[in-house]
């Protein structure tokens, strides 16, 4: 797989659903609360960049749970400006035979990485999409926090629903990491 200068770098043939890695940038410190984690309490996050690993399967019939999923990612809350890959987004699930609502709804935070997102530090600057059936995001985060290129930001941050991890990283060596992702796609899949 290569890495285009494109803001998404895709494996596999479009889908309706899949798991996927989004890479966001933060430009100066924030301190977040992230809804409930920790009981409010704020994580302290340093201008870095950050990887979020998480998915969207399953839903109702004829419903594009990838689509609508990374959109509302790339949306804040409160009539705030959207994330700037959002238009580009938009495009490429279209292409895909997405039909967006004729309306949009308000968005309201809910997962703990709608926090992060909605903050206008923070940029979402490329997703890494696995379009499909296959649940990878469990494989998606242990490789992660395999990788010496990447650190666990606060133990099961954004994976509330996993017996065990994280799926928020900072990324400390972003080129390296970016290598080692392209030969782990293939082993991913299997």
């Amino acid at each position: 797989m290569q890495f285009q200068p494109m803001p998404f770098t895709i494996s596999g043939p479009p889908d309706r659903q899949g798991s996927y890695i989004l890479s966001i940038q933060l430009a100066r410190p924030v301190s977040v609360v992230f809804g409930k984690f920790r009981n409010g309490e704020p994580v302290d996050l340093k201008p870095d960049q950050y990887l979020y690993v998480g998915s969207a399967l399953g839903g109702r019939k004829g419903g594009f749970p990838l689509a609508s999923r990374l959109l509302r990612h790339a949306s804040r809350s409160g009539g705030k400006p959207a994330h700037a890959i959002r238009t580009k987004l938009s495009e490429l699930f279209v292409s895909w035979g997405y039909r967006p609502p004729a309306r949009q709804n308000s968005k309201k935070l809910h997962w703990h990485i709608d926090y992060l997102l909605d903050c206008a530090e923070a940029e979402l600057d490329h997703l890494f999409l696995f379009p499909g059936s296959s649940r990878l995001e469990h494989r998606l985060a242990k490789l992660l926090d395999s990788m010496p290129e990447t650190s666990i930001v606060a133990d099961r941050l954004g994976a509330q629903d996993a017996t065990s991890g994280t799926h928020l990283f900072r990324i400390d060596n972003a080129t390296a990491l970016l290598l080692k992702l392209e030969t782990a796609w293939p082993k991913l899949q299997g």
